[in-house]
């Protein structure tokens, strides 16, 4: 795949992984929609694009769920068709389940799940008329393997990989195409802005999310894993690609060493 003159619109593009995507599929002179709650940050992500001219901002709330049909509706007439969606935007979580308020798995779930779901079903029609499309949604190793400190998060992230791989299969006649990418620790926000048991911000980053990964880093290996349209991708180190494949020959062994590690 050539991103060159491709459609492609990126959700949670104001930061981290978003944000790369952005600079790098700009630099292959994609057209670019970027998205997410706050337009001035968007507008400077734009300008510091090599291709501003090609990028345009349409901001979206994914917890205001329903309001984003008209969110595609206005992303299809931007340029007049979609190529590439990059579900990219959400929230993680720091604290542990007896000590989170069913409001924040509530939210969680809100923004993560419904509001990636609801943005993909409101564009899937499109897909299907032009009987082509790409969904790549940003999920986590945590969609794969619970760990503590991550219950609603990890929920949410595994009802995507429920979701998106049942579309797969409901899509496939019309040569759409949908890759999950599983990033391990990045260097980004997430860890920041992630919401404790009382739905307050952690307002901290981790350790293991500061020696994560560059966002760069992750986007030269997610652009290829689209690029060959993989269906799914485990983009992290090697403790954290290890801990999903012993899950799948040894889960018991992975459930004694999963309360063992620091996951902050």
């Amino acid at each position: 795949m050539n991103f060159e003159n491709k459609i492609i619109w990126i959700t949670g593009a104001s930061s981290g992984i978003g944000k790369a995507l952005t600079f790098e599929l700009s630099k292959r002179k994609a057209k670019l929609i970027i998205s997410s709650r706050n337009v001035k940050v968007l507008e400077k992500v734009k300008k510091e694009c090599l291709y501003p001219e090609n990028v345009k901002i349409i901001p979206l709330d994914l917890e205001n769920y329903e309001s984003l049909a008209s969110k595609v509706r206005e992303a299809i007439s931007t340029y007049g068709k979609i190529d590439i969606l990059f579900n990219n935007g959400g929230i993680s979580q720091r604290s542990l389940a007896k000590e989170t308020s069913i409001l924040v798995d509530k939210r969680i779930m809100t923004i993560n799940y419904l509001g990636t779901i609801a943005l993909s079903k409101a564009l899937l029609p499109h897909f299907i008329e032009n009987n082509q499309g790409h969904f790549v949604v940003t999920t986590s190793i945590v969609g794969k393997i619970g760990t503590p400190m991550r219950s609603s998060y990890a929920a949410s992230k595994h009802a995507l990989h429920g979701f998106f791989d049942s579309l797969r299969a409901e899509i496939h006649q019309h040569t759409i195409k949908v890759t999950l990418a599983c990033p391990g620790f990045v260097q980004t926000n997430v860890s920041i802005n992630a919401l404790t048991g009382d739905g307050s911000p952690q307002n901290k980053m981790d350790k293991a999310t500061r020696n994560g990964l560059t966002p760069f880093t992750f986007t030269k290996h997610l652009l290829k894993a689209v690029e060959a349209q993989k269906e799914e991708v485990y983009i992290a180190g090697f403790k954290e690609k290890l801990g999903i494949y012993t899950k799948r020959f040894f889960p018991k062994l992975l459930s004694q060493m999963i309360r063992k590690i620091a996951v902050t």
